[in-house]
């Protein structure tokens, strides 16, 4: 730390995804917005396709890219979760990254040229980071992109790394709220949801450890832990997960990305929500990680078709197309014509949910998406698809922010209707102007600038103030 200025040198090891970079991005460029130097690990195709460092930042910003191994299995170009063609292959991305990055974190601790960083800032999966800088006396923070209910019912470190009391050995332990949670809450996963998380998140995979283990590790080994989070937002879980880590648990504001100045040659869409009446269109989007099926896209399909909205669509295709297909039910773009957009490959998230038009947001209720659409005032309507999501959806439902779309609980399928209904819930009857509302005051947390740099600033002072009590 430079003791005449107090500015610190910060090292970010994000995760291989564009839900995970993009986030990282943003709280690197408002950390050098506080006057401190920033070095931010990533791989070439993914700095050229997400990371956008501000000229008035490029000083204090450095961004290092870092090649991945041939590993086998992994395709050629995959450097990102999107990039993989099946969720089977996550493994072998988790091995490639673990390779090349803590291998990476190794030589810079130990430039003394550059100078050793101040901190390490890792995600969830970077697990031998703490044990590598503690080596060289720098300590480590997890940064987690995952909201503090989520969190808390993941439990505490131990349980991630299979020991103790609150250990999860079966999917049903994850369906029921833990006993530590002081408060009544329905935030738990359903029996479908359970299943399919439980594998992927609690058995070891083709990386040597499981995601739990991961989390766990990084978790236990960091000095403090940062919550995209805010204490207007969740203050209860917030306090609940302080006492489960036993460590420093700060939130750090939710720092959503602003709407991008490039729009990607979606001008005619642009156009097109210009000419719809102010918070009457539906935008429709459902993450860069889920791998939807044909079977499920028909019925979103059948389900905006039957709502009779205006929508806004970002589709991408299903998992089990075959080549030349469109995943879409058979005329399904003439049936809406004039009244959908289907819009496929990248699109301006943000800037689609700033526009005046759009009224609401179906959505997987993956974190990233949530905090866009709540910044910008949207009504939300969840479809929990993946990993945290279901949990996202039920902390909000009883916030009374936002609709569920509703499943059939033993195989979590859904029919047309169900999403009709859930969309025409928030945008025609009644109750959506109390949703309206409730949106509109989160949105001053959500999407205020000054609330989100004091949090982040507030995350500074932490790190600084164990700096000095380490070096003192």
């Amino acid at each position: 730390m430079d003791a005449s200025s107090g500015s610190m040198h910060v090292l970010m090891l994000p995760w291989l995804a564009f839900g995970h970079i993009i986030p990282f991005t943003e709280l690197a460029k408002r950390i050098a917005r506080q006057g401190h130097r920033v070095t931010l690990l990533s791989t070439p195709r993914n700095t050229r396709r997400l990371i956008r460092i501000p000229p008035d930042l490029a000083d204090l910003v450095r961004v290092v890219d870092i090649k991945l191994p041939r590993v086998e299995r992994l395709p050629e170009d995959a450097e990102a979760s999107i990039d993989l063609p099946s969720d089977d292959l996550r493994p072998y991305l988790r091995r490639a990254y673990d390779a090349a990055f803590a291998e990476k974190l190794s030589d810079i601790l130990q430039d003394a040229e550059q100078g050793r960083p101040d901190w390490v800032l890792i995600d969830y999966a970077a697990y031998w980071a703490p044990a590598a800088a503690a080596t060289h006396g720098v300590p480590c923070a997890c940064l987690s992109l995952f909201g503090a209910a989520a969190l808390s019912v993941f439990g505490r470190p131990d349980a991630l790394l299979g020991r103790g009391k609150y250990v999860r050995t079966k999917p049903e332990d994850l369906t029921e709220v833990p006993d530590y949670v002081p408060f009544p809450t329905a935030v738990a996963f359903r029996g479908f949801e359970a299943r399919a998380f439980f594998n992927p998140a609690f058995v070891v995979d083709g990386s040597g450890v499981s995601e739990a283990y991961r989390f766990g590790k990084c978790i236990e080994g960091s000095q403090l832990v940062g919550i995209r989070s805010s204490a207007e937002f969740e203050p209860e879980w917030l306090q609940v997960l302080g006492e489960l880590y036993r460590k420093p648990v700060i939130p750090v504001g939710l720092f959503p990305p602003p709407p991008a100045q490039d729009i990607g040659g979606h001008e005619a869409t642009l156009q097109w929500l210009d000419r719809q009446a102010p918070g009457s269109v539906v935008y429709a989007a459902f993450g860069s990680e889920a791998k939807l099926t044909g079977s499920q896209l028909q019925t979103i399909a059948l389900g905006l078709e039957a709502s009779g909205l205006p929508f806004l669509w970002a589709f991408r295709p299903p998992v089990d197309a075959d080549e030349g297909e469109s995943g879409l039910p058979e005329g399904f773009e003439e049936h809406v014509n004039g009244r959908g957009l289907v819009c496929r490959g990248w699109v301006p998230q943000a800037k689609f949910l700033a526009h005046g038009s759009i009224g609401a947001f179906l959505t997987h209720a993956g974190w990233n998406s949530i905090i866009e659409g709540l910044a910008r005032g949207v009504k939300l309507v969840l479809l929990p698809l993946m990993f945290d999501q279901g949990l996202n959806a039920r902390l909000l439902v009883e916030k009374k922010v936002c609709v569920e779309v509703a499943r059939d609980e033993g195989d979590g399928s859904f029919a047309p209707k169900d999403i009709a209904g859930a969309l025409r819930r928030v945008m025609v009857e009644d109750e959506g102007e109390v949703f309206g509302d409730k949106v509109k005051e989160l949105a001053k947390v959500f999407g205020n600038d000054e609330v989100n740099d004091r949090c982040v600033r507030d995350f500074l002072r932490s790190l600084s103030e164990y700096s000095r009590q380490q070096q003192g």
